[in-house]
């Protein structure tokens, strides 16, 4: 089975809960900040999200950046998407550990 038909299968509801089993992948967990509204939750929750395609349409474009580079044999161009793809990643990397990030800084300070 492709990935592509199991993402599938799992947003359509036949492999768990629906959309809810994606989303859930990537909403933050609380920890110490369980008492925040459920409001203020799901806002952080879109944000995360939408960086996170946006990052990802970065790593795309800079992969084709890399492609097109070496077809061309322009170094130049292959720089700029190696470049695109490893801030893309390094800023995934971090959005995806936020949460992490704000508890550990929250520990320190009480």
């Amino acid at each position: 089975m492709h990935a592509t038909q199991q993402l599938i299968e799992i947003a359509a509801g036949n492999g768990g809960d629906g959309i809810g089993t994606i989303v859930g992948g990537i909403s933050p967990n609380w920890n110490v900040f369980g008492p925040v509204g459920a409001k203020a939750r799901i806002i952080v929750g879109v944000i995360m999200a939408g960086a996170i395609l946006f990052l990802l349409g970065s790593a795309v474009i800079g992969a084709v950046h890399i492609r097109v580079g070496n077809q061309q044999h322009n170094t130049m161009e292959t720089k700029k998407g190696q470049t695109m793809v490893a801030s893309a990643l390094l800023g995934l990397f971090t959005v995806a550990s936020m949460a992490t990030i704000f508890t550990i800084v929250y520990g320190f300070g009480i």
